[in-house]
């Protein structure tokens, strides 16, 4: 049984006092925001600020844009000036990941965050992205030491001379779904079984409102469900299926949304198996289904006032003497007859089912994510994620909610004649071509056929998965990236799915 974690442990309070001593006394840290070239006068009203000036000047020698002193109290609190700027959403949140991270230096976890010299708007922008990365600070991946001697973490910020509350709700929604989705997606693989993972869906729908409903292996064999079932017939549990989510805000009808995640548990990548370091990190090919579980988390926080029905694809890919092989035909739930090429293309396999699944549901709009294709990373590295989409309207609306949420995207082509990859002798379709060349582009034109074409679909490659380092506002290799794209593709682009689909029609 997993025991959940509290997904969003930072506490965030705002005063309207401003920065002084005694403010400062009852912190460990203080973050001043200023502007690219703060003035000599600027600086004189910041504590320290003469010396800070001296410190940033050195900094800027070297291209960095913070430095740190402390402040001659009985608590010794320590001030870090860092300098911001416009630049884009991406930068910024980095800015605020690397900022935060030299204001922990010394394990601080009670952190205030200033800002002076800076336009209204300016300041708002600064303080959000820094908001981002303590909420991602703060929050613990699993860990299984029996001695953890990880330094304290981040606890508490404060927001320091805030004359007009800052409406935080927005940026808290997506802080849990992607603490969400970066705990499932780092939990070890017999820590996370099919069984584990749906029990704490269960739970988690109990905190967050929605419901949900588990279709196991009998029940998607009633429904036709047989690319799903020829993935997991070669594991050794009978314990893999999809479950269905449901948010409902009020009795109504079809959902304005549907979000489907791709929910690989492990992928050896079955009887064509994967090398070693292939296959070392297969326990995050769950990530998609994560990224949809903590994307309808975010949502129904936010209380959105549309259905929004969710679908995860859960089932390892394992090699044994029952695994699907190569030039096996199978039928989808669509009936649509598919020529098994490569074993370790699962992932649009049960993607495939599972789509058809939601679409006969009738959504309004189907948005999926999976760690899909390696071809993609070749093509974007680790940094973008893929989009396509079978509304060529969809492909700016997306780039613009990527860069406005620092979770970058780029489209695709998704011309019909790439299907010519796909013919097969023997079946409706062939799962994947023989070479990798595009794959990442025919691994979404074999998508679309189970999304019925008058449901407007976006597939989102999730290439930025992982990322040495961190990415944008997340200081872990595992990103959890999309929960924010989503929520700024649906509430910051547009104002939820309807105006997002008058959008799409235009």
């Amino acid at each position: 049984m997993i025991e959940l974690p509290d997904f969003r442990p930072l506490q965030i309070s705002q005063t309207s006092r401003e920065l002084g001593r005694d403010v400062c006394d009852r912190l460990d840290h203080v973050i001043v925001v200023l502007p690219r070239r703060p003035s000599a006068a600027l600086l004189r009203t910041v504590p320290q600020g003469r010396q800070l000036a001296q410190l940033l000047a050195q900094a800027a020698r070297r291209d960095a844009r913070f430095a740190t002193t402390r402040l001659g109290n009985s608590r010794a609190t320590g001030i870090t000036g860092a300098t911001f700027e416009r630049t884009s959403a991406f930068s910024d949140l980095t800015w605020a990941r690397q900022t935060l991270a030299e204001a922990l230096r010394d394990g601080a976890r009670r952190v205030g965050i200033a800002t002076a010299g800076l336009d209204e708007e300016l300041a708002t922008e600064a303080v959000l992205a820094l908001v981002a990365a303590g909420d991602a600070a703060a929050f613990s991946l699993p860990s299984f030491k029996r001695t953890d001697k990880a330094p304290p973490r981040l606890a508490s910020l404060t927001l320091i001379g805030r004359r007009t509350r800052l409406d935080l709700a927005r940026a808290r929604a997506a802080a849990l779904g992607n603490n969400i989705a970066r705990w499932f997606t780092a939990l070890p693989p017999n820590e996370l079984r099919a069984e584990d993972y749906r029990r704490a869906i269960d739970t988690l729908g109990e905190r967050y409102g929605f419901r949900a409903e588990f279709l196991d292996e009998r029940a998607l064999a009633k429904r036709g469900a047989g690319a799903f079932l020829a993935v997991a017939q070669g594991n050794a549990a009978r314990d893999a299926g999809i479950v269905h989510l449901r948010y409902r805000p009020s009795r109504s009808g079809a959902p304005a949304l549907a979000l489907v995640g791709k929910g690989i548990l492990f992928d050896t990548g079955g009887t064509n198996l994967k090398t070693f370091k292939g296959m070392l990190d297969m326990h995050t090919d769950m990530q998609g289904s994560a990224v949809a579980l903590g994307a309808l988390a975010a949502l129904a926080e936010l209380r959105v006032p549309y259905p929004i029905d969710a679908w995860l694809a859960i089932t390892e890919n394992r090699t044994s003497a029952t695994a699907y092989k190569p030039q096996d035909v199978v039928r989808a739930a669509n009936g649509t007859t598919i020529q098994v090429i490569h074993t370790d293309a699962e992932g649009r396999m049960v993607l495939a089912d599972t789509l058809a699944l939601a679409a006969d549901e009738q959504p309004a709009l189907i948005i999926d994510f999976a760690t899909l294709t390696g071809s993609c990373v070749s093509a974007l590295t680790e940094r973008y994620a893929g989009v396509f989409s079978n509304r060529f309207a969809a492909n700016e609306l997306a780039r613009a909610a990527g860069a406005a949420s620092g979770e970058r995207v780029w489209p695709f082509p998704f011309d019909a004649d790439f299907d010519e990859a796909l013919q097969s002798d023997v079946a409706d379709v062939k799962q994947c071509a023989v070479d990798s060349q595009g794959d990442h582009i025919l691994a979404a034109r074999f998508l679309s056929r189970f999304v019925p074409s008058e449901i407007p679909w976006l597939h989102v490659d999730l290439s930025s998965s992982q990322h040495k380092g961190g990415l944008a506002h997340v200081p872990t290799e595992i990103t959890g990236f999309g929960v924010r794209f989503l929520l700024e593709l649906l509430h910051g682009q547009s104002d939820g799915p309807e105006d997002l689909l008058k959008k799409l029609q235009a």
